[in-house]
């Protein structure tokens, strides 16, 4: 597997479902100037797909806020977006999202981010990329395992923490808390106040 983390994220432009049900093409770097939140998901019509893809529906007002925005990928066509998105969450479909799913039909997209498995569909990748379009954070999970919206967010945010105040984040650290200066003396005072 590639790590992708401190590269600039491969491009693409690529048709894809939009939030006001349109279907036009989507240019990955068109999102420079903002964070992206880009997942990759296996299929449409599916079962831990769907809880996933409404759980970053639900969260989109705090990743907007945050100035970033959220981008599903999955190896289906843009019209099986659409039918999906025009299906109500109670008859297995996922509802009008607010967030754009981009078709990745010929699996270029899932190849470039290396997460396509066994040339079929897409593994649970997710990357955090920059307003400069560098990948600063992936995770990439198994089929059966659905991701953790909130620890999305908290990497968003101390991703912004880092950039704004230059201190480091230590395990387990949320917004508001305290940080460590990236020093020998820092990190031993903060160690020593959180032992």
């Amino acid at each position: 597997m590639s790590v992708l983390v401190t590269k600039e994220a491969p491009d693409f432009t690529a048709e894809a479902v939009l939030p006001d049900n349109s279907i036009a093409e989507v240019t990955l770097s068109s999102y420079r100037g903002k964070y992206v939140v880009l997942f990759f998901y296996p299929l449409d019509f599916t079962f831990v797909c769907p809880s996933e893809i409404l759980a970053f529906d639900k969260a989109l007002s705090k990743f907007n806020a945050k100035n970033a925005e959220v981008v599903g990928v999955s190896v289906d066509s843009q019209y099986t977006h659409f039918a999906w998105r025009n299906t109500p969450p109670e008859k297995g479909g996922i509802g009008q999202i607010g967030y754009p799913l981009v078709a990745d039909l010929s699996k270029s997209i899932s190849r470039e981010y290396d997460v396509l498995f066994n040339e079929a569909v897409a593994l649970r990748g997710l990357f955090l990329i920059d307003k400069e379009g560098i990948v600063r954070h992936q995770i990439v999970n198994d089929l059966p395992l659905g991701r953790n919206v909130d620890e999305a967010l908290r990497i968003l945010d101390a991703l912004q923490f880092t950039e704004e105040h230059g201190d480091v984040c230590p395990a387990n650290w949320k917004d508001g808390e305290e940080a460590m200066t990236p020093t020998a003396d820092g990190v031993a005072a903060y160690l020593a106040k959180h032992a």
